[in-house]
């Protein structure tokens, strides 16, 4: 009878870690589509900044080189 107590508490234990690996698991799992969302629309906001740069000093290049110098030079 000891040895199947302690057959008992050994799948006991087991059972109860692999509750605790699939509840990792799932909050892994969770954390990485979160992060997947957020790294999308981080990579979209820096293409979309780009452009905004891009069509700044474009707008503002012409501008600059046709100005006369302040009047202090």
């Amino acid at each position: 009878m000891p040895e199947h107590a302690s057959d008992k508490a050994r799948l006991d234990d087991l059972e109860v870690r692999l509750t605790f690996v699939d509840d990792t698991v799932s909050a892994l799992s969770s954390a990485d589509a979160d992060m997947a969302r957020r790294l999308h629309a981080l990579e979209q906001a820096i293409r979309e900044l780009r452009s905004e740069v891009t069509a700044l000093r474009a707008a503002s290049s012409h501008d600059m080189h046709s100005e006369p110098p302040p009047p202090h030079y």
